[in-house]
């Protein structure tokens, strides 16, 4: 399972949103930094609103959601790359994550200090970005000492290899993200062995008081974290945490009543989970029939008999045919038996690629 890690400095509202965003409230949270030395862990449902009618459409009570696992990874802080607040823990976490949401302190509470005294996004951010910059250029040093001599031997790969590392050297020196390199296809291969942390694609979450959310762009600390989200080509999504937190011990009636007398017609949560599956480069194919409604996820462009082998190996093994249909078709048709006689329902090979809100039966024989 794909992972997401809360990353950020200590007393942003990370644990409190993680507990959000999982429905829980057994994660640690407090008021001073270091509060969070493991990491917690949550596995969340992505959002669908399709498996609902789905389910009814096959007559089934069962529904199965996709999954993302979420990691609350404790504060980083200056010299965190050298082991400052046992900085090598929290760096070996993050490096287990497949994406980060930076969560940035954008709302005011005398209760709360910041570790910084004052309020001001863009330092905070770029805190933690030089913080992870120095780990992954100790990373690209070390790899550089091991490849020089190789590839001064004429050896094409360690040639190929370190003409990657020419590439991410000086940006990281320049504590820019490794993301932010323009990379080809084979390059890219080269540089995944090296798991560095500021390649990781990331989500901002500004963190703001209750009172912002009618109008967060009216609060020039929102403004501020996704202006830079816009110069990382990143995602930024306005949150409140603590008021995601109240939320979940509500019913889902009394929360939408809540949401829309402040003006906000969908949870925060809602929004990060469906934005961090997006930026995993995640789809959703569905299967629907009388044991459950469910929704696999895969890697977008996935071909059909991948899709297959995210159910099981053996059904991708033993790959027919795909019987697809897609979702809005098979609702519109109102049944599977409509759908065929409409002629909506289509076999498809192998190398088929699927599509977001196909729904699929697979044909096998092993």
């Amino acid at each position: 399972m794909l992972r997401a890690g809360f990353v950020g400095l200590p007393n942003t509202g990370k644990t409190t949103l993680f507990n959000a965003v999982t429905s829980q409230t057994t994660a640690v949270t407090a008021n001073y930094a270091f509060s969070t030395s493991k990491p917690n862990v949550g596995v969340v449902t992505v959002p669908d609103e399709r498996l609902g009618p789905l389910a009814k459409l096959v007559k089934t009570e069962k529904i199965v959601p996709a999954t993302v696992e979420f990691v609350d990874i404790a504060g980083l802080v200056r010299g965190s790359s050298q082991g400052e607040g046992v900085g090598n823990q929290f760096l070996h976490a993050i490096r287990e994550t497949d994406t980060m949401i930076h969560v940035v302190r954008c709302f005011d509470n005398e209760s709360v200090p910041h570790v910084e005294e004052t309020l001001d996004p863009r330092r905070d951010i770029e805190t933690i970005q030089i913080e992870l910059a120095l780990a992954d250029l100790a990373t690209v040093e070390r790899r550089r000492e091991r490849v020089q001599k190789t590839a001064k031997g004429g050896d094409k790969a360690a040639k190929a290899e370190l003409a990657v590392l020419d590439k991410l050297q000086p940006v990281l020196e320049e504590f820019k993200p490794a993301r932010s390199i323009a990379l080809d296809e084979d390059e890219q291969a080269i540089a995944r062995n090296y798991f560095l942390l500021t390649m990781k694609p990331t989500i901002y979450a500004a963190n703001v008081n209750e009172s912002t959310l009618s109008d967060p762009n009216a609060n020039p600390l929102v403004q501020a974290v996704r202006a830079v989200a816009a110069e990382e080509n990143s995602e930024c999504v306005v949150i409140c945490a603590q008021l995601e937190a109240d939320l979940v011990e509500l019913s889902e009636t009394e929360r939408a009543e809540y949401l829309a007398s402040l003006g906000v017609q969908s949870s925060g949560v809602d929004q990060l989970i469906k934005s961090a599956y997006r930026v995993l480069g995640l789809m959703s194919f569905l299967t629907a029939g009388e044991k459950e409604a469910r929704a696999w996820t895969i890697p977008q462009n996935s071909r059909a008999q991948d899709a297959a082998g995210a159910i099981h190996s053996d059904i991708a093994r033993g790959f027919i045919r795909a019987e697809i249909v897609s979702y809005e078709d098979l609702i519109g048709a109102g049944s599977y038996a409509a759908a065929r006689d409409q002629g909506l329902l289509r076999l498809e090979g192998k190398v088929y690629i699927m599509q977001e809100g196909d729904v699929v039966n697979f044909r096998f024989n092993v």
